[in-house]
Formats: structure tokens, C-alpha cells, sequence
């Protein structure tokens, strides 16, 4: 009987030495982009002067009216990655393991890379975030944590980047809160971007990708070329009031002039009171 017992107990202290204290969620894979709900904008790009739906700010609006499309032929632009909070928009691939301590077996840090960027790595050992005025880089800073199975991370030191791919920018000021939230083959990640420069409200996305056991992302070894002959020196733009566009993206769609134009007021509901009236009144003009 004494045997009988005692075979169990170390049973049972076998089996509980297996369980860990705590279950975390493991987002390892690879993953493909999806685009049912936002392609548009993620592939071929917004339109100029549409900036429905963006809590932006007057300065904001200035650095995407003067904005002009041919700066990205330059040789600095061409192979220039995406920020860590728009890389998500990217239709790229993506591919994200875990780094994990040899002695402890606890995660060290999770690691992101996508087919235009560098290694991204979301440290959870409890690290601090280094000072201001160390160096800001496209992938930035990122420190992470557990929150029951979704991961909560906190970005900083961002190079200067943008929220939307039609001249609408975003500071290197900004700090940028994520969201991991996996469900089976799916994982979703909600990005909060706040910029006290450009934005007057915090910016919230989703994005969904669907994981893909046969993906495999090649290299990129990108390399610059001539695109288009211009005299050295000559960085494209347009002035202030002269960008012939700005209405195009409004007059096509229906959109009130007004509403195209942005701010946070137009990411709520309660703005279809003042579009139906913006709406009258552009049938009138017309």
C-alpha cells in the first residue's frame, strides 16, 4: 500500500514539474496578409486627399496637400522600410518566433520580420525603455507583455514614418501601443498610434493575417536606380494651395469637400448628423 501511494505522489509531481505556472499564448509561425476588408489601401494605395477617418491636425493636412507622389523615385526613398506601426499595413509577409533563456525556458523576446524590414524584436524580460535621446530607427523599441493570452506591446523611438501612404505623416515623436490577439490560424493585431505632432486623437487599425505552414520569405536585397532624370538637388514637391488633386478623391466618391479633409471628429458616427447637411449643400453648389 505504502509502495502504491508513494508511486503515485511521484506521479503526480512528474506530472505538475510539466505544467507551466502560467499558459502564453504562441504567436510562432509564419503568417500571409489578408486584404478582404481594406486591400484599396493596403495594395494600390489611398487617393490623394483622402483623409476621411484620420484624427489629424492642420499641420498634418499641410505636410500631405504638399506632398508629391514622384519623391519616392528618389535613390533615399526607394529602398526605405515601413515604420513598425504601418509595416503591419504592408503587403507583405510576415514571419514571428519566439527568442527563449537556455537556463530559465522563460521568452526573452518575440521577434518580427517582414520581406522590407529588419528584425523586430518585442523584449519581455522586463527591460527599460532606453532614454529620449537615443538613437530612433525604423523599427523602433518595443517592450511587451502578457495580458491573459493577448500580447500587449509598447513602441518607442520611431524614425519618422507615415499613417497613411498618400504624404500623411507621422512624427518621430509618436509612441505606438499593439495589440496581438491570436485565435487558431488567425491572428489579429490592433495598433494605437499617438503623435502629439500630427494627431489629435489616438489612431486605431486592425490588420489579420492567416497562418501559411508553407510560406517561406526570400531575401531582399533591394538596390537603387535611376528612376527619373532630375537635376541634383531637386527634391519633388508641391506649394502651398497649388496641388490640383486635393478634390479629386471627394468630387469622385460624393464626399463633402469637408469630410474628406479629416479629423477626429469624422471617425464617429455621430458625423453622419453633419454629413447629411455637408451633403445637401454640395447638391446645391453643384
Amino acid at each position: 500500500m505504502q509502495a502504491t501511494v508513494s508511486g503515485a505522489l511521484f506521479l503526480l509531481g512528474f506530472t505538475l514539474v510539466g505544467v507551466p505556472a502560467s499558459a502564453e499564448m504562441d504567436f510562432s509561425g509564419d503568417w500571409a496578409p489578408r486584404f478582404f476588408e481594406d486591400q484599396p489601401e493596403r495594395v494600390p494605395g489611398p487617393e490623394l486627399g483622402d483623409y476621411l477617418g484620420l484624427p489629424v491636425n492642420a499641420a498634418a493636412r499641410m505636410r500631405a496637400d504638399t506632398w508629391e507622389a514622384s519623391l519616392l523615385t528618389l535613390p533615399e526613398w526607394q529602398c526605405r522600410p515601413h515604420g513598425a506601426d504601418y509595416i503591419w499595413r504592408g503587403p507583405s509577409n510576415l514571419r514571428i518566433w519566439k527568442e527563449v533563456d537556455p537556463s530559465s525556458r522563460e521568452i526573452v523576446a518575440w521577434h518580427a520580420e517582414w520581406l522590407r524590414s529588419v528584425d523586430r524584436p518585442v523584449y519581455m524580460d522586463g527591460r527599460p525603455h532606453p532614454p529620449e535621446y537615443a538613437a530612433h530607427t525604423w523599427a523602433g523599441f518595443s517592450t511587451g507583455k502578457y495580458e491573459g493570452d493577448v500580447l500587449t506591446t509598447f513602441v518607442t523611438h520611431l524614425k519618422e514614418s507615415y499613417i497613411r501612404r498618400n504624404g500623411m505623416a507621422r512624427s518621430e515623436k509618436a509612441t505606438v501601443t499593439e495589440h496581438w490577439i491570436r485565435h487558431g490560424d488567425w491572428l489579429t493585431v490592433v495598433t494605437l498610434v499617438n503623435d502629439p505632432v500630427y494627431l489629435t486623437e489616438p489612431f486605431v487599425r486592425t490588420t489579420d493575417y492567416e497562418l501559411d505552414v508553407h510560406q517561406h520569405i526570400p531575401p531582399y536585397p533591394c538596390e537603387t536606380v535611376t528612376e527619373v532624370e532630375r537635376p541634383k538637388g531637386v527634391v519633388p514637391n508641391i506649394l502651398p494651395g497649388a496641388n490640383p488633386s486635393l478634390n479629386e478623391f471627394a468630387d469622385r466618391y460624393g464626399v463633402p469637400r469637408e469630410a474628406a479633409r479629416g479629423g477626429a471628429e469624422t471617425m464617429y458616427s455621430e458625423y453622419r448628423k453633419r454629413l447629411k447637411g455637408a451633403t445637401a449643400k454640395l447638391v446645391v453648389e453643384r
